[in-house]
C-alpha cells in the first residue's frame, strides 16, 4: 500500500499558538478513521514514536495517524508546562483532524507514559468526535504514581526525566534559536551524566542545572500533597465527564501500574456515559517503563511476553476497528481483563479487576522481635503470633537503604537494567531491613490482585517513612521482589491533609503495594520486606517533620522506627489469593 506523509503541518490551537504535526495516510482520497498522538519527545524518534503503536502499521490499516509534537517541545511553539496544556490542545488538535477532508470523522487516541497522559486530558474535554483511546503505561492523575508515591516524591523517575528526557531537548531548541550556548549545553549533559550524584544533593529544590529550563520540577516540590494545584490537571476528577471506552495497558513493574488500573476501575464505575463505563478493557504485561520486551536482566518471562509477542499494535488495531470502523469483530464478546501470570508464565482472560471470587488472605507479621536481615526470627503466617513483641531498626537518611529493581526509573542501559525483577539477597542483609517469611509451601499459590501491607508501628520522629516490599523466595534462596510501595507517615489519614506523628505512640498504617499477578511455586516462601527508605527511586525522609524539599543534609536525623505485631497490633501482609 502506498502511504502519503505529510511533514510539519502547523496546527493552530484555540490561542493561536501552532503545534507541529505529521500525518500518515493511506494513498487516496478516503476519507479515513484518525489516530492521533501527542508526544512531547520529538515525532521524528522513530523509537518513541512507535513506543506503543506502529504508526506505519495504522496506517497500512487504513488510518489516518497524526503525530504532533506538543506544545513548547521541538517543532512546536508556545511554553511546555507538563499536563496543564494538554486537555485544551489535545480536544483542538482531535477537532482539527476530525474537519480534514481525508477524516471520516471518527478519532481515536494512542501513545504511552505522557502520550498516554494526554489522550485522559484530550477525552476529559469530551471533544465530539473523539470515539475512542487506548492508553499505555500511564497514570489516573500526575500527583499520586506519578509526581509522588505515598507522598514520597519519585526522586529517581523525576529528576531522570527532567534532566534527561526533557531538560536536554529544551537546552537544544534553545541553542538553535540562539538563546542558548554550547557551554550551557554542555553543562547540562554534564549533569545528566552525573544523574546519580545528584540524586543525593540537597535541597531538593531549586537545582541550579534546571533553572529557566525546567521551572515546573519546582512547582512539583511546592506541591507535596494532593491539592488543587494537582486536582486541575487530574483525568480521575472527571470521570463523569469521559464519554470514550479505554483500552488501559501496564506493566507489572510499570511505575504507573496503579494508576492504569485505576482508570479502568474507576472508569467502570464513573464514567460519563455507558458505552465508556460497558468498554473499559484492562491489559497487563509482565514489563517495567521502558523496557516492555518479558525478559530482564536477571529474569526471563518466556517468548510470549513481550509487547511484540502479544501484538499490542494488533490489539489496538482490533480495538478501533470495531470503535471507528465498525466492524464486528467480536470484541464485545471478549472478557475485559488480560493479564500475564508470572510463575506460571502465561496470559490469561478474566472476568473482571479484581479477579471475581478473589479470597483476601491476611499473613500475619511474628516474631520475638529479631526480624533485622534475611538472617533474623521475622515469621509471617495465616495463623495470629501467640504473642505480642516489636522489631525495630535505625532508620538513618544518610545511609538509605539502596533501590534495587521495581517499578524504578532510573539511569541505565534503557532504564532496564534497574528496573522489574531483581534478587534481593543484598538487601536483605542490612539490619534496617525487617524480613518476614513464610515457611516452604506445600503446594502451589497464586496471588493476583492488590496488595497491602496493614502494619503497626511508632517512630521516635514526628514524621518517617515506611516501605513495604512483596518477594518470592526461591528453594535457592534467591529472593525476587514482585511489587513494592511506601507511605510517608504524615500522609497516613489523607494525601490531602497530613498529619505529624506523636513520637513514640502507635499507629495503624496501609501500605499500598499495589498490585501483582504471581504463582509462588511449591518450595517456595512468601516474604515481606519493611524498612523506611528507597533510594533514589524515592526521595529520603529527613525525619524532622519539616518541608523536606528544602531541607539539606544538615538537618538530617535518625528515627528508631519500630513494627508492632501481635496482641493488640496484628500486623499483617494481605494478599489476594485465586483457586484456580
Amino acid at each position: 500500500m502506498s502511504l502519503i506523509i505529510e511533514k510539519n503541518v502547523m496546527v493552530a490551537m484555540r490561542d493561536g499558538v501552532r503545534m507541529a504535526t505529521d500525518v500518515y495516510r493511506p494513498e487516496g482520497d478516503g476519507p479515513f478513521p484518525v489516530l492521533v498522538q501527542r508526544l512531547p519527545y520529538g515525532k521524528e524518534v522513530a523509537g518513541l514514536r512507535n513506543f506503543s503503536f506502529d504508526v506505519l502499521r495504522g496506517a497500512q490499516a487504513g488510518y489516518a495517524v497524526v503525530v504532533q509534537d506538543t506544545r513548547g517541545r521541538y517543532a512546536s511553539e508556545g511554553e511546555f508546562n507538563p499536563f496543564f496544556d494538554e486537555a485544551a490542545d489535545g480536544a483542538d488538535t482531535v477537532a482539527w483532524v476530525a474537519a480534514q477532508p481525508w477524516s471520516t470523522g471518527r478519532v481515536g487516541m494512542i501513545g504511552g507514559s505522557y502520550f498516554g497522559a494526554t489522550q485522559w486530558l484530550a477525552a476529559s474535554q469530551a471533544p465530539p468526535a473523539l470515539a475512542a483511546i487506548a492508553p499505555f503505561v500511564t497514570t489516573d492523575q500526575y500527583y499520586e504514581s506519578w509526581a509522588y508515591q505515598g507522598g514520597a516524591f519519585q526522586l529517581g523517575f523525576n529528576l531522570h526525566w527532567t534532566l534527561s528526557t526533557l531538560g536536554l531537548a529544551e537546552l537544544q531548541r534553545r541553542l538553535g534559536a540562539g538563546s542558548a550556548t554550547p557551554e550551557q549545553l554542555g553543562a547540562l549533559i554534564a549533569a545528566v551524566d552525573a544523574n546519580d550524584e545528584l540524586y543525593r544533593r540537597t535541597p531538593l529544590r531549586g537545582l541550579p542545572e534546571l533553572k529557566g529550563i525546567a521551572p515546573y520540577y519546582d512547582d512539583w516540590l511546592d506541591h507535596p500533597s494532593y491539592d488543587e494545584f494537582w486536582r486541575s490537571c487530574a483525568p480521575r476528577e472527571h470521570y463523569g465527564d469521559i464519554t470514550v471506552p479505554a483500552l488501559n495497558m501496564g506493566g507489572w513493574y510499570d511505575l504507573f501500574l496503579k494508576g492504569t488500573i485505576a482508570n479502568y476501575t474507576g472508569m467502570k464505575a464513573a464514567g460519563g456515559s455507558a458505552a465508556a463505563r460497558g468498554m473499559q478493557r484492562l491489559v497487563i504485561g509482565p514489563w517495567a517503563h521502558g523496557p516492555v520486551g518479558g525478559w530482564f536482566p536477571e529474569r526471563g518471562f518466556g517468548l510470549m511476553a513481550g509487547t511484540d509477542a502479544a501484538d499490542v499494535t494488533g490489539m489496538q488495531l482490533r480495538w478501533f476497528d470495531h470503535l471507528l470502523k465498525g466492524v464486528d469483530n467480536g470484541l464485545e464478546g471478549d472478557k475485559p481483563v488480560r493479564i500475564f501470570v508470572m510463575g506460571a508464565d502465561v496470559w490469561r482472560d478474566e472476568d473482571d479487576w479484581p479477579l471475581p471470587g478473589t479470597e483476601f488472605v491476611d499473613y500475619h507479621l511474628g516474631g520475638e522481635g529479631r526480624a533485622n536481615t534475611a538472617a533474623g526470627d521475622g515469621s509471617l503466617g495465616t495463623e495470629p503470633p501467640a504473642g505480642a513483641a516489636y522489631d525495630a531498626y535505625l532508620y538513618d537518611p544518610r545511609d538509605p537503604v539502596p533501590t534495587v529493581g521495581g517499578g524504578s526509573f532510573l539511569p541505565g542501559l534503557f532504564v532496564g537494567v534497574n528496573s522489574g525483577p531483581r534478587d534481593q539477597r543484598e538487601v536483605e542483609r542490612r539490619a534496617d531491613v525487617l524480613c518476614y517469611t513464610t515457611e516452604p509451601l506445600a503446594e502451589p499459590l497464586e496471588v493476583t490482585g492488590p496488595v497491602e501491607a496493614v502494619l503497626h508501628v511508632s517512630s521516635s520522629a514526628p514524621d518517617t517513612d515506611f516501605t513495604a516490599k512483596l518477594v518470592d523466595v526461591y528453594p535457592d534462596g534467591r529472593a525476587e521482589n514482585l511489587a513494592d510501595g511506601i507511605l510517608r507517615v504524615r500522609y497516613r489519614e489523607s494525601l490531602s491533609e497530613p498529619r505529624l506523628m506523636e513520637p513514640g505512640r502507635v499507629y495503624e498504617v496501609r501500605v499500598d503495594l499495589v498490585a501483582t499477578a504471581n504463582l509462588f511455586r511449591a518450595g517456595h516462601r512468601i516474604r515481606l520486606e519493611v524498612s523506611s527508605s528507597n533510594f533514589p527511586r524515592f526521595d529520603r525522609n529527613t525525619n524532622t517533620g519539616g518541608t523536606i524539599a528544602q531541607e539539606c543534609a544538615e538537618d538530617f536525623l535518625p528515627a528508631l522506627n519500630r513494627v508492632h505485631h501481635g496482641g493488640a497490633h496484628p500486623s499483617r501482609l494481605v494478599l489476594p489469593v485465586v483457586r484456580r
